[in-house]
């Protein structure tokens, strides 16, 4: 199972349609490998390490909040002031990049330039924030992968168990979409800097069901093959059987421009469950 980036919105779909699938008999998280990605990483996590049912719970019980911060590759707000700055930068970096690997070289570039120009105590409340959204710190024992991105180098980077990283620093670096996050004497930034959905690492599984909340879109050129369309035909190509599910048109609103703000996050699990019961149906041979 692929879960891709989506902001704080697309969490709570995440959450949602899982909830949902669940709550209709299919239930996707006994996955052989599950695959998480920027906000999708944390659904990963906490999927793992709590009910989908109690997740979805806690988000409609939560009380309505707004975010502000740097937007990260796979969701955004309203550009207004420093977001509007940051994704004027993002905008400028694609457009000035030869291709993908260029791209993510200079995304962590300017990571480290923003990093080099703060106090230093972000790194440490980032990491209180991440860790009180995991129902647990510890990773399970269940095949999970955790993308990043290495802000020196551009390379791509999975976390599992067996990574020696802490799960909660794995996360916290998978969504670090402004200044990078450290992990030893390594810095990460957001794994959506490779690709929103990632669902490319999930070559050679016989079934494969991605959740995207963004429906596939992506600010790369398509040339660069990042765009989710072009990793389901190549996952399709290798003898793959593909499912995605995005969310339905009425929902778009809540993705995008307002993917960060907490106060449309029940909204957004509740469309999330809604797709999920819709489709449970027809998804029970398929993961079966």
């Amino acid at each position: 199972m692929v879960l891709g980036g989506g902001g704080s919105t697309g969490n709570a779909w995440l959450i949602g349609v899982i909830a949902g699938l669940c709550d209709a008999g299919s239930d996707v998280t006994d996955a052989d490998l599950i695959i998480g990605t920027s906000a999708g990483s944390t659904a990963a996590a906490q999927i793992t390490g709590a009910s989908p049912t109690q997740l979805m719970a806690d988000i409609l019980a939560a009380a309505p909040q707004q975010r502000t911060g740097p937007v990260g590759p796979a969701g955004g707000r309203v550009p207004t002031g420093p977001v509007a700055e940051h994704l004027e930068r993002m905008s400028a970096i694609i457009a000035a990049a030869e291709d993908a690997a260029d791209m993510r070289r200079r995304m962590g570039a300017a990571a480290l330039d923003m990093d080099a120009a703060s106090d230093g105590s972000r790194q440490t409340r980032w990491r209180a924030t991440v860790a009180a959204r995991l129902p647990s710190q510890h990773w399970p024992d269940r095949a999970v992968l955790i993308t990043v991105v290495d802000a020196h180098t551009g390379e791509p980077v999975a976390f599992d168990r067996h990574s020696g990283v802490d799960l909660v620093d794995a996360v916290a670096a998978s969504t670090a979409g402004g200044p990078p996050y450290r992990i030893g004497d390594h810095w990460y930034i957001d794994g959506g800097y490779r690709s929103i959905e990632n669902a490319d690492l999930a070559a050679g599984y016989r079934r494969v069901l991605v959740l995207s909340p963004l429906g596939g879109s992506s600010w790369h050129p398509r040339e660069w093959g990042t765009h989710l369309a072009a990793q389901v035909d190549a996952l399709r190509a290798g003898g793959s059987r593909v499912e995605t599910i995005t969310p339905e048109g009425s929902a778009e609103h809540l993705f995008g421009a307002r993917a960060m703000d907490l106060s449309l996050r029940p909204s957004a699990a509740r469309a999330g469950y809604d797709r999920g019961r819709a489709l449970a149906e027809q998804l029970t041979e398929f993961w079966r």
